[in-house]
């Protein structure tokens, strides 16, 4: 997985990137957690989905965030990380111009980041959302959600309560011409701890 930084409005983005030889590939971008709460694009969970994605003959991509790692600017509350996603997004598919599919994963932060992203930019046909912050930030931009996808969320979250990914998963599923997916992992929290095994075999299903 070769280190690659990207051009963004702040400077340069840290990223690591898995290209696949065929030129047809789908391709994914992986978007981490809060940065203020040590996320990072190492974070389980998100290097899990970056693993998935992979494995299955995805080429994609997962980086940091403006402020982290090696990433250049600083933490922007948001705006300025929907910005370094879109950046993200404008690389891997400047290196795979002939891509069948774009994807989007993102984990906590990163999914409310990446759902953003989904609105601006129709090309990404599919989402997997993990630990989605829905009692933390405001979703109801998703109107309507363009793109079908996949909410996992841990049974015992305490710093995203079920219910509140229970409701956004219920407004979605409303909507027609999409199918948006909720599993609830029992006994376990926001960062799948001790379930990590359980979460890549939901993810690699779907």
């Amino acid at each position: 997985m070769p280190e690659v930084m990207i051009a963004a409005s702040e400077g340069r983005l840290e990223g690591r990137y898995h290209h696949n030889q065929n030129d047809t590939s789908p391709i994914a971008i992986i978007l981490h957690p809060h940065p203020e709460h040590g996320g990072n694009m190492n974070s389980k969970p998100a290097y899990l989905l970056y693993r998935a994605f992979a494995e299955r003959g995805f080429s994609v991509l997962r980086f940091n965030f403006r402020g982290v790692g090696k990433s250049q600017g600083i933490f922007d509350n948001g705006e300025g990380e929907l910005t370094d996603a879109a950046a993200a997004l404008d690389w891997i598919q400047l290196h795979n111009p002939g891509a069948r599919e774009v994807w989007m994963g993102g984990f906590s932060f990163g999914s409310w980041i990446g759902m953003q992203l989904m609105m601006r930019r129709p090309e990404i046909s599919a989402f997997i959302s993990l630990g989605t912050p829905a009692s933390m930030f405001d979703f109801s931009f998703l109107a309507p959600c363009p793109s079908s996808g996949l909410f996992v969320h841990g049974e015992n979250d305490t710093i995203i309560p079920r219910e509140s990914i229970e409701k956004l998963h219920k407004r979605l599923s409303h909507q027609k011409n999409i199918k948006v997916n909720l599993t609830t992992i029992k006994n376990t929290d926001h960062f799948f701890t001790d379930s990590l095994a359980h979460l890549n075999k939901i993810v690699g299903n779907y």
